[in-house]
């Protein structure tokens, strides 16, 4: 008889040391589990994206028609994405100055979508009214030479990040562009 108790006893201890083994398998791996999430978690809140401005460039000034007075240009702009995600140009409000001189302004909406690392080009036009202008930037463009530009402005660039905001960047770009007759006209 007392073997028989010895034997029930040495299986209830084995159950409840199997009862315990389990409980502590499961406790180790439920918690082995949920840390590697909180750390990812803890990653993403943490880490910054950082947005670099687009870069804006003006290729050329094509002259596309010339009267008495008036003169209607089409200025080709470059604009650069150095970023790791495309942008969408949403609205682009500029001045546009000529050998210091003011030249022209405006809006453009819905500009262009440029591709991650890379660079598009767009055209506007403008139109510079002679009488207002200096001696000097009027015979450059009669020469069709090279004209000191000043392109500055502001623009509102939506990331193709999700969850990631419109924002507006200020911008100011000086150069050199060449002054040409486009081969189209209105």
């Amino acid at each position: 008889m007392t073997d028989n108790i010895n034997m029930n006893r040495k299986m209830l201890f084995r159950h409840i040391f199997v009862f315990a083994l389990l409980l502590i398998f499961s406790f180790f791996f439920t918690f082995c589990k949920s840390k590697p999430i909180e750390m990812i978690v803890e990653i993403e809140e943490t880490e910054e994206l950082e947005i670099l401005p687009p870069k804006f460039e003006i290729i050329s000034i094509a002259i596309i028609q010339s009267d008495l007075v008036n003169t209607e240009f089409e200025a080709v702009l470059k604009i650069g994405n150095p970023n790791y995600f495309a942008l969408d140009l949403s609205s682009l409000r500029y001045e546009l100055y000529g050998d210091g001189t003011f030249w022209a302004s405006g809006i453009e909406n819905d500009v262009l979508h440029i591709p991650a690392q890379d660079s598009l080009e767009t055209e506007f036009r403008f139109t510079m009214n002679f009488i207002d202008m200096s001696r000097k930037l009027l015979d450059d463009v009669i020469a069709m030479r090279q004209v000191r530009y000043r392109f500055s402005g502001n623009v509102e660039a939506v990331p193709d990040i999700c969850g990631v905001s419109p924002f507006n960047i200020r911008f100011e770009q000086s150069g050199l562009s060449n002054v040409k007759r486009s081969t189209t006209r209105r």
